[in-house]
């Protein structure tokens, strides 16, 4: 298994960051190589990626979400296997951390030794990037689920 964490602080409010962060649909919006995220229902959606030419499809299933806290994710089929948490931090009423974690195992000879040079350390740390500048230019979310989710027991 290969880890990733990043963080990046965003000067908006936490709830308007974690209310984008909840609307998986615009994620090719700053996500490089995210393809499409279709939202099968409040715990389950269907990924799309492009990266270096090859392009993979996989599920996901929520594993935990709580409102201006966490979400928590595993990856339940296809051909990604990885799972992850982002969290979110009120840093004071206008500036929320984001705080980003994701196990994967990656696949092939490519893959290893991209993670092995951390290329995808990179590619997050630009997502969180694009993520930060999404959000602070339209200074409010495009939609909201403010459901929980509690962890499976």
């Amino acid at each position: 298994m290969s880890t990733v964490e990043e963080s990046v602080d965003v000067n908006v409010p936490i709830t308007t960051v974690y209310n984008q962060w909840t609307q998986f649909e615009d994620f090719p919006e700053f996500m490089d190589g995210v393809v499409s995220v279709t939202q099968i229902d409040d715990r389950h959606n269907h990924w799309v990626t492009e990266v270096g030419g090859q392009q993979r499809e996989f599920d996901t299933e929520i594993t935990e979400q709580h409102p201006d806290e966490r979400i928590a994710w595993t990856s339940t089929s296809g051909e990604v296997d990885h799972g992850g948490v982002v969290t979110f931090h009120r840093l004071s009423d206008s500036v929320t951390r984001v705080m980003v974690q994701i196990d994967w195992a990656p696949q092939g000879v490519a893959e290893k030794v991209g993670a092995a040079v951390g290329a995808d350390a990179h590619r997050v740390k630009a997502d969180t990037k694009r993520f930060k500048a999404f959000i602070e230019d339209r200074q409010r979310a495009t939609g909201a689920w403010p459901g929980d989710v509690d962890t499976p027991s």
